[in-house]
């Protein structure tokens, strides 16, 4: 596996993981901004893992 395709799953990993933790802190204080930053972060890393699968 070349070094792209690591870096792209591991930044892909830590945007899950951000977006995981924004919705996590967000729900535990009331809704807020940070429900939507949180799924925006989650969409954008689940995109990347997508868009690696994918064969050009």
């Amino acid at each position: 596996m070349s070094m792209y395709r690591t870096l792209v799953r591991t930044i892909a990993g830590v945007m899950i993981a951000m977006g995981l933790a924004m919705l996590a802190i967000t729900l535990r204080h009331g809704f807020g901004v940070g429900v939507i930053l949180g799924l925006l972060f989650i969409g954008a890393g689940v995109g990347r893992l997508l868009m690696l699968r994918r064969k050009v």
